[in-house]
């Protein structure tokens, strides 16, 4: 399966006749945006028409069934074409509004005639009818809408995915880099310990035997290495980096998993870092912290 970025926009506009003649004059002119960024779970939210109301359970149906996560803004527009143009007044409108405005002289023979901006406006001030299928073409663009951005939401997610692999791999070179590291580490650490040790001792000659100097010099050299050794850091952020690279692979809803592990990677990076008791470890420390804050950041728009 594919890996989904979360961030992502898509519109599509369609023209409509009334009653489904493709001849009539005037047409609606139909127009449906979604827009959709990162979020912790996947959280609705629908701009629709007033007389349009009654579509958002079905256009909330659609978009809950084709996404898992992400902050999901679905705007909807109509306009009537037949509104950019001059009103035309029909002859019974005319009609109609002769015989009112006579009624209205009637009682008020002050009362000044219609002005020609005035019947044109009174023209188009009309309602016009939506057509009887209207439900079914909204589903039918809003289907055409969630299409076109999960294909960019797709594309997103093979970039972020790619960028992903590749800090995956430079942390494997650094745990490469640091792994040979490790036991001349310790191995130093703990003849430098032993030197110390038995410096204190000579300047406490004769206070102690020679035998439980020795013996409680290899005791705390042993401690002192099992601290600084960090061969289980180092082997549990390569298994962390396994798993991100199967998951990556794998595709689908990750989003959440990967970022548990972003957090398991950062946890032994810092750790071997505090661990640290070279100059070279702690380079591999620091640079292994800023790869993991560049995934980090990226991580957070994956579905």
């Amino acid at each position: 399966m594919p890996v989904y970025s979360m961030t992502g926009y898509a519109s599509v506009q369609q023209s409509i006749p009334p009653d489904g003649d493709n001849h009539a004059p005037s047409l609606w002119r139909v127009g449906l945006e979604i827009r959709s960024v990162n979020s912790r779970f996947l959280d609705l939210s629908f701009k629709l028409p007033e007389d349009l109301r009654s579509c958002e359970p079905q256009l909330r149906s659609l978009v809950d069934n084709s996404l898992k996560r992400g902050k999901v803004e679905v705007r909807l527009l109509v306009n009537s074409e037949q509104a950019s143009s001059v009103p035309v007044a029909s002859p019974r409108l005319l009609q109609q509004l002769g015989s009112f405005q006579d009624t209205v002289k009637a009682w008020l023979p002050a009362a000044q005639a219609f002005s020609v901006a005035e019947v044109l406006r009174l023209s188009g001030s009309g309602s016009i009818e939506l057509p009887d299928n209207w439900a079914e073409r909204v589903s039918a663009l809003c289907q055409e809408a969630l299409k076109t951005l999960l294909d960019a939401r797709q594309r997103e997610g093979k970039r972020l995915a790619d960028m992903l692999q590749d800090r995956v791999k430079q942390l494997r070179q650094l745990a490469d880099q640091a792994e040979p590291l490790i036991p001349e580490l310790v191995k130093q650490q703990k003849q430098r310990f032993l030197e110390r040790w038995q410096e204190a001792m000579a300047l406490s000659a004769g206070s102690v035997s020679p035998e439980a100097a020795q013996d409680r010099a290899l005791t705390e050299a042993t401690s002192f290495a099992i601290r600084i050794d960090v061969a289980e850091e180092v082997t549990r952020l390569r298994s962390h980096l396994e798993e991100i690279s199967r998951l990556l692979s794998k595709g689908g809803d990750i989003g959440k998993r990967l970022d548990f592990l972003i957090q398991e990677l950062h946890r032994e990076a810092n750790t071997l870092g505090s661990k640290s008791a070279a100059l070279d470890l702690t380079r591999i420390s620091v640079d292994m912290k800023v790869l993991i804050e560049q995934m980090r950041e990226q991580v957070q728009n994956i579905e």
